[in-house]
């Protein structure tokens, strides 16, 4: 797994989730074929769609942004056009960035518009013309209460989906060179790598923000409200600028430090990979797993193993400190499991080694024993 940096900025509390620099782009013109077309998707009314389908539909139009000078971020579609908004500090200092589909693909984008006074960006990806696009709220504001969920690839972790509520509004702070205000403040945890993603309604599946920065500790996230920078985007979706400006810098707004550890890692892959089990994505969890871990375990097993269980909340869990590259994570967790036709509730005491394989931070072995 290629190592991430985290930026801590004001006095190590914020952080955001991408890299800063310049950046420069090509001019991309409408394609003729779009004439007619509503610029933005329009919800239809009457329609009411559960969680999971929320969830399934807005993962089909989140992508990871990689740019050329190794900054990672995320992006979504919110026009026919293949136009993706994301943040300025995830795209800034490269002409071309790759774009990395939910269904695996990679397609070539390129920046067509970046603001130096609000943290947003436009990137056009000329094969994602004509597909509908993520709906958009239009004029309103959430409230304090409404139930959020934040979609993107923190730590790399692609298509990762975080629950919370709106839990504050009207929110400022600056990290230079952007001033961020009026922002909302959301319960769900973002991470690096989550900068750029939609903030979006549980029950309607709009999108209300982008989310944009978080607490290096603790479980609070920062968006900024799609209707405040919706004109922005969709200008330069008409008019592509013709040269993108220089971003200043401050040294001392934004302190690089070393990268997390590997127990802050291994932690979070196994709330990860819970998190993939409560949404039913069977296929993303085993893909967590291990190669010999793999071989003695087919997903048909691994998948029917979990059909009985609804939901796993993790009560407690400790990582202790890593050796050989691996590390050790033991968790209290609590799961609701079908046992003759009834949902009972279980407690187990799970314990996990994580490890890379290839780069990339796997589970390389687990167990586990119930608790009376």
């Amino acid at each position: 797994m290629s190592k991430r940096i985290w930026i801590s900025v004001i006095a190590s509390a914020l952080i955001v989730c991408g890299g800063m620099a310049a950046a420069l782009f090509v001019h991309s013109d409408v394609p003729s074929r779009l004439a007619g077309k509503p610029l933005l998707s329009v919800a239809e009314g009457g329609k009411a769609k559960t969680l999971k389908d929320i969830i399934f539909e807005t993962q089909k139009l989140v992508v990871m942004i990689e740019t050329e000078n190794g900054s990672q971020g995320s992006g979504f579609l919110y026009n026919w056009e293949g136009d993706l908004i994301t943040n300025a500090h995830v795209v800034a200092g490269s002409r071309n960035v790759k774009i990395k589909t939910a269904d695996a693909r990679e397609l070539d984008g390129e920046v067509i518009g970046i603001s130096t006074e609000t943290d947003v960006a436009v990137v056009r990806v000329n094969a994602w013309t004509g597909i509908e696009p993520l709906q958009v709220v239009q004029g309103e504001k959430a409230e304090v209460g409404d139930e959020v969920l934040a979609v993107g690839s923190p730590l790399g972790f692609q298509n990762t989906v975080t629950t919370g509520i709106i839990s504050g509004l009207g929110r400022s702070f600056e990290i230079e060179p952007y001033l961020y205000s009026d922002l909302y403040q959301i319960s769900a945890p973002i991470a690096p790598g989550n900068s750029g993603g939609p903030l979006v309604d549980q029950k309607t599946g709009e999108v209300l923000g982008i989310n944009s920065a978080g607490y290096e500790r603790g479980s609070i996230g920062f968006s900024i409200p799609i209707a405040n920078v919706i004109e922005i985007a969709e200008g330069w979706s008409k008019e592509p600028m013709t040269e993108l400006p220089e971003l200043e810098l401050s040294a001392d707004s934004a302190i690089l430090e070393e990268d997390a550890s590997l127990e802050e890692y291994a932690g979070y892959l196994v709330t990860h990979f819970y998190d993939s089990l409560n949404n039913a994505d069977y296929v993303y969890a085993y893909s967590l797993l291990g190669g010999n871990w793999k071989e003695g375990t087919s997903y048909e097993k691994f998948r029917e193993g979990y059909l009985g269980t609804l939901n796993v909340v993790i009560d407690n869990m400790q990582v202790t400190d890593s050796r050989d590259d691996t590390a050790t994570v033991i968790a209290v967790i609590s799961a609701d499991e079908r046992v003759d036709g009834k949902y009972v509730l279980s407690k187990y005491q799970v314990t996990y080694e994580v490890g890379y394989e290839n780069d990339q931070l796997k589970l390389i072995s687990g167990k586990g024993k119930a608790i009376k």
